[in-house]
């Protein structure tokens, strides 16, 4: 792997702050400084990739949505990705029926309609606090997020196979949202990814425990 910068983005809702929260130290044990833009939009994320990636291949990746748009990203530029850090993928191919896809839409929804902290209202513990930072720091443009993220596409099992680059896949065994089998789908189909799992349990008590298992992984995923 000839990178020495990994540029990982966000999940739907959530921020840099997190991501650094997540990969910052796993990610810097393996010789790579994490870069997490401050992006807010699909067409945004996907630029922060394309910019990064001009002078030399990347290690992409992010959580949730980061992890589709980086995957789809790679897909598309093969030859400027030189690994995959792929955290809780929550669906294939089109979002219909995803669990992910439906919870940004019914945020959306809410949030239009009664506000973050109604929104947030059946929340608790560290996600509440996760979440009622990332969402202010939107502003206005949360409710448009939401129903972005939702309408989003990820990568389908065809383009999962053209991955051809060292990959690490976390997934959460204990998260409905973004279902282990979906990870399971995704380290079948590509052709050098390792797939870990951790809980939501012990990404409450450490949030870079996420990360060191996904880098980990993509370790594993490396050549001799």
């Amino acid at each position: 792997m000839d990178a020495s910068c990994a540029w990982m983005l966000p999940g739907t809702g959530s921020d840099e702050v997190f991501v650094r929260s997540v990969f910052a130290e796993p990610l810097s044990q393996v010789g790579l400084h994490l870069h997490a833009p401050a992006t807010r939009t699909v067409a945004d994320h996907l630029r922060a990739l394309d910019h990064a990636a001009e002078r030399h291949p990347i290690v992409a990746g992010g959580v949730s949505l980061g992890a589709h748009l980086a995957a789809l990203w790679a897909a598309r530029n093969p030859g400027r990705c030189a690994g995959l850090v792929l955290a809780l993928p929550a669906w294939t191919g089109p979002s219909a029926g995803a669990p992910a896809a439906l919870a940004a839409a019914s945020s959306a929804d809410v949030v239009a309609a009664h506000g973050i902290t109604a929104a947030l209202a059946d929340v608790d513990g560290w996600l509440k606090i996760e979440l009622d930072r990332a969402w202010r720091r939107y502003g206005d443009g949360l409710v448009a997020h939401f129903r972005e993220a939702a309408g989003s596409d990820a990568p389908t099992f065809d383009e999962l196979r053209t991955l051809d680059m060292p990959t690490g896949i976390v997934a959460c065994t204990d998260d409905p949202v973004h279902p282990l089998e979906v990870a399971r789908t995704w380290a079948a189909a590509m052709p050098r990814a390792v797939l870990r799992t951790t809980t939501l349990s012990a990404l409450g008590n450490d949030r870079a425990s996420l990360g060191r298992a996904a880098v980990e992984a993509l370790a594993e995923g490396q050549p001799c």
